[in-house]
């Protein structure tokens, strides 16, 4: 956190920000802060190689504005996003002083509504490469065991060959690329927000409905009612898609890997990561996983 607040103050001084006093709400590959001087939010990326991605993220925030569209916000006064002592920093406007969660019926809502949207081609969208993402994530597990490591390659194989056979029957066009219920909010004057802007890309739409069935589906996360509510309120039950259990199968080994990056630096982490990948061995206890 100390090696962070020089390059805080450096990009609040910078866009004429006041960095006093900011509060430091979550630390992980990203710091986020809280200005107390105006409702502004600082994130700042600790990989360098996210600047493009940053910038996505703030152009499709700016185009999601124009089509009043209720997602994070980033001020059209500041020029965005600063590279400080190769940290990528980005501002946003604040959704509201607590952390509050919307619903699984009002992400529905927001994903119905987005993928409604035609985005432009300005916005130099992506294409969405599950599994290159995959075999990326699998670079510098270094504190994974050679065999767990060995035995979730083999599995991304078998599920790569079962994805390359999909027949996706949701229009292709842009998603979200991580929508859940952990990037919704509720915003101070009482509407759900979309946060997290920077995994929005060019794909089948199925990808933005995975996380929510699988939550409830394997891992009881949601209620049978909300995700019913999920499905009632989108108007698509990808459950009953054939490739669904191929698509459950793809992410969930994503959530996995992911999850293997923090072994090193979290005895929680770690734990997860085993008890996950022990349930993949036997196909047993998934109802055990807790959510990150």
């Amino acid at each position: 956190m100390e090696g962070l607040e020089p390059a805080l103050r450096e990009a609040c001084s910078t866009v004429g920000l006041d960095s006093r006093g900011a509060e430091l709400l979550r630390l992980g590959s990203n710091a986020v802060y809280r200005l107390t001087s105006l409702p502004i939010i600082v994130r700042i990326a600790r990989d360098p190689t996210v600047l493009a991605e940053m910038e996505r993220a703030v152009s499709v925030a700016r185009w999601l504005e124009t089509q009043d569209f209720p997602s994070m916000r980033a001020p059209a006064s500041i020029a965005q996003p600063l590279v400080v002592d190769g940290l990528v920093v980005t501002f946003w406007e604040s959704i509201q002083e607590s952390e509050e969660y919307a619903t699984v019926g009002e992400l529905a809502d927001l994903l119905r509504r987005l993928h409604w949207l035609e985005e432009p081609a300005s916005l130099g969208l992506p294409y969405f490469d599950p599994l290159a993402k995959l075999a990326a994530s699998f670079d510098g597990l270094d504190g994974v065991s050679a065999e767990d490591r060995t035995f979730l390659e083999e599995r991304a194989a078998t599920v790569a060959k079962d994805y390359d056979r999909l027949d996706f029957v949701l229009p292709f066009g842009a998603i979200h690329g991580d929508a859940s219920i952990g990037n919704i909010l509720r915003h101070r004057d009482g509407h759900a927000v979309l946060i997290d802007l920077d995994g929005f890309s060019l794909a089948p739409r199925e990808w933005d409905l995975i996380q929510t069935a699988i939550f409830y589906d394997r891992y009881g996360w949601h209620t049978k009612a909300e995700y019913a509510e999920f499905v009632h309120r989108y108007g698509f039950d990808l459950m009953n898609w054939p490739g669904y259990e191929t698509l459950a199968d793809l992410r969930e080994l994503m959530m996995v890997a992911w999850l293997g990056h923090q072994v090193t630096t979290s005895e929680r982490s770690a734990a997860e990561f085993a008890r996950r990948v022990r349930s993949l061995r036997t196909g047993e206890g998934r109802d055990e996983w807790g959510p990150f």
